[in-house]
């Protein structure tokens, strides 16, 4: 009884770490706790793509620009470089241009990057010497690997500074013909020296070994078109005239790559160990990959040798009563290490947020209901229980773009020759744009997390207009004043005007009576699964249209957009940079897929389009890009090529202990901004997690009761034994 007494006593001491899924030893400490659900394909800079690596990679390794944290539209500013670069351009007789010169006259655009002097890389151990100077660590024998593990085996780890030949190493990466990097083809065009170089380190490879895995040591090979200057500086010179290449200076892929971590990396019997870049990126960013089990757990910590930023002192308007100016000029990082703990499902993910192990979440539709509330307008708010926990809602539109595309091929949906059917095909186009409600489709399978699509450019993004000049009049009407006003979807009798226009009164053929029957070429789980392909035909049916799911797997899916055998297709575009170039090329003639392989799925052609993206892509913002621009979209909305589905928009919760958090996908090197209230935190977790011990005592007492008879049984019996006349033997 005493020993169950003292149980409880001594689970009420230690209550307050009953349930907490980290070591004892992090308690207090200063760590932002989050997840990851999918782990990590790629970290190597050369290769990583993808939103879940980015989470990682944008914290450790740095290019020469960045975006500014606060500001929106997006602002480009210097990381490590000195400044934003020049884009300078020469016609072909080496005279420089200005900047408003015609595009088609431009041959070259040459750009010179001066990075920071003193900045320096993380402690590693590819930068360790000996005493006489050469590598501590090259070569290594399969004895020196024996007990080695993970990137912390080893005992010695240097750095050195960040000069300009680790920028331009990096771009001859691009060229590897071992990593095949995602952008190579896209950069190839503008650097044509890229394909010359692979080219050079195929016929190497060949030479050094038939499975390809020998180490190339890419000091030895030029890149023409990109050159050190000095320590600092380096150059690269475009082939014509490419104004958005400056925002792929603020992407891994043109971040700092040391030579000492391709060869030290590239050793035999390190790739078996995970001991690569793809592994163990290495970078001169405010915190380093110090745990990587990509099944349960990554870590970043602090950088011991990072330089430190001060936070910014300007952002848009709200950040000020938002806090977010509060750090202003106060030195960043403020976080010490970052837990990302791998969540495989949705649950337990939103139940440790609510304990307050997780300083931030996501909203899934599983959570939207107990997370949000929605009012008759449509307007979002937090629920009563988040609100008492301090939990605040942060919402964006993403620059994103998910539409309903039509093949232009397909000769129903695209039109045949003759410029008659063309035009037929354009009516019935513009009627099934009217007719599926897409506002509908959000609230219904959204949680209305979306924004309805008037053209293919985003919100945030230049270009895009607002009110009623940004309406699609296609589709819909506006409604009221110019400031009080709202775009009216208009109603399904339009779409079947359209329609009847189209040669398909009521969804029949005018002339032979047959039914219209719209396919919708798809993947099992995206639009063909039930709920949404029942959503659709009920759409159709209202029309009159007769609507059938064709769902493959997804290599069948890919084949059939490669080849233009698809009719309807849902497909989503995430902006790489936030230019509408980078929107717009996707219904770019030269972009077909069939024809060239791009990323023109809908195969959509259309001469004046095409004249003037070519001439507002090279343009900078500004009046006449605009009015350009608004030219392009209205093209768009009469052609009805896609149904603008809609723009997503991005929810997420925090913690009232979690500052200077700002939604802003563009900006992805976003952990040094934010900051943890620790004290606040603790607090949080102790008074939320504070276990209920009664149902414990209850047990004890009742093992109490029912023990406690046999106690009183055996220590009669040992009295009873014990006694002189019971006591056998003796003399």
């Amino acid at each position: 009884m005493a020993g169950a007494v003292l149980t409880t006593l001594w689970l009420a001491g230690c209550s307050s770490g009953l349930n907490d899924p980290y070591p004892a030893a992090e308690r207090g400490q200063n760590i932002f706790y989050t997840a990851f659900t999918e782990r990590p394909k790629h970290l190597d800079p050369v290769q990583s793509y993808s939103e879940d690596e980015a989470s990682f990679l944008y914290q450790i390794v740095e290019p020469p620009l960045q975006y500014h944290y606060l500001k929106r539209p997006y602002v480009l500013e210097p990381a490590t470089a000195v400044a934003l670069p020049r884009l300078r351009r020469y016609d072909r007789s080496g005279r420089e241009l200005p900047e408003s010169a015609d595009a088609s006259r431009v041959d070259k655009t040459v750009v010179e990057i001066r990075i920071k002097p003193g900045i320096l890389y993380q402690p590693h151990p590819a930068f360790a010497r000996k005493e006489d100077g050469t590598p501590r660590y090259v070569p290594l024998s399969p004895d020196d690997l024996r007990d080695v593990r993970g990137i912390g085996d080893f005992a010695h780890a240097d750095a050195r500074e960040l000069v300009a030949a680790d920028y331009v190493h990096q771009i001859k990466r691009l060229a590897h013909p071992r990593l095949h990097s995602p952008i190579f083809e896209l950069m190839a065009e503008y650097l044509p020296g890229l394909k010359a170089l692979q080219g050079e380190l195929l016929a190497a490879q060949a030479r050094v070994g038939v499975d390809g895995n020998a180490f190339l040591d890419l000091e030895a090979f030029e890149l023409p078109g990109v050159e050190i200057i000095d320590r600092h500086s380096y150059r690269i010179t475009l082939k014509g005239t490419y104004p958005q290449f400056l925002y792929w200076l603020s992407m891994p892929f043109f971040s700092p790559v040391p030579p000492e971590a391709d060869r030290f990396f590239g050793q035999p019997g390190m790739a078996e160990r995970n001991l690569t870049l793809d592994w163990w990126p290495i970078g001169t960013g405010p915190y380093m990959l110090v745990e990587n089990n990509p099944n349960s757990r990554m870590v970043l910590a602090r950088n011991p040798n990072f330089r430190g930023e001060a936070y910014p002192c300007e952002g848009e308007a709200g950040d000020e009563g938002a806090g977010r100016l509060d750090d202003c000029g106060r030195t960043m990082p403020f976080i010490d290490r970052v837990v990302f703990s791998r969540e495989r499902e949705g649950i337990p993910y939103w139940n440790k947020f609510l304990q307050g192990y997780y300083d931030a979440s996501g909203v899934s539709s599983d959570n939207f209901d107990q997370a949000v509330t929605l009012t008759s307008q449509g307007e979002v708010s937090l629920s009563e229980d988040m609100e008492a926990k301090g939990i605040r809602l942060l919402t964006s539109v993403s620059p994103s773009i998910f539409y309903l595309g039509f093949n232009m091929l397909d000769p129903l949906v695209g039109g045949g020759q003759s410029r008659a059917e063309k035009e037929r095909a354009r009516k019935l186009r513009q009627a099934i744009s009217v007719a599926l409600d897409m506002e509908e489709f959000v609230s219904i399978f959204l949680n209305g997390r979306g924004l309805p699509g008037m053209s293919p450019i985003p919100p945030g993004i230049f270009g895009a207009r607002e009110g009623r000049d940004g309406i699609n009049p296609v589709v819909y009407e506006w409604r009221g004043g110019e400031a009080d006003g709202r775009a009216v979807r208009r109603k399904v009798d339009e779409a079947r005007r359209l329609l009847a226009e189209a040669g398909w009164p009521n969804g029949r053929h005018a002339q032979t009576g047959e039914p219209l029957i719209i396919n919708l070429d798809t993947t099992p789980g995206g639009l063909g699964d039930k709920a949404r392909s029942d959503w659709l035909a009920k759409q159709f049916r209202e029309l009159g249209v007769q609507f059938v799911v064709r769902p493959t797997d997804f290599n069948r899916f890919q084949d059939k957009i490669r080849k233009g055998n698809a009719q309807l297709f849902f497909f989503g575009w995430n902006a790489d940079y936030p230019d509408p170039e980078n929107l717009l090329f996707l219904l770019h003639g030269p972009q077909g897929k069939v024809k060239f392989n791009g990323q023109n799925a809908a195969n959509y052609e259309n001469p004046e389009y095409d004249a003037l993206f070519e001439k507002m892509k090279a343009m900078p913002d500004g009046v006449a890009r605009q009015e350009i621009i608004d030219r392009m979209v209205a093209i768009l909305q009469q052609d009805a090529p896609w149904i603008f589905a809609f723009h997503p928009k991005a929810y997420s919760l925090q913690h009232g202990w979690v500052l200077n958090r700002k939604p802003g996908s563009m900006v992805r090197n976003n952990m040094k901004y934010q900051r943890i209230d620790v004290e606040r935190r603790s607090a949080a977790r102790a008074a939320w997690n504070e276990p209920v011990l009664w149902p414990i005592a209850l047990v004890a007492l009742l093992l109490t009761a029912l023990v406690a008879p046999a106690i009183v049984h055996w220590r009669r019996r040992e009295v009873a034994t014990a006694t002189p006349g019971n006591a056998g033997g003796g003399r």
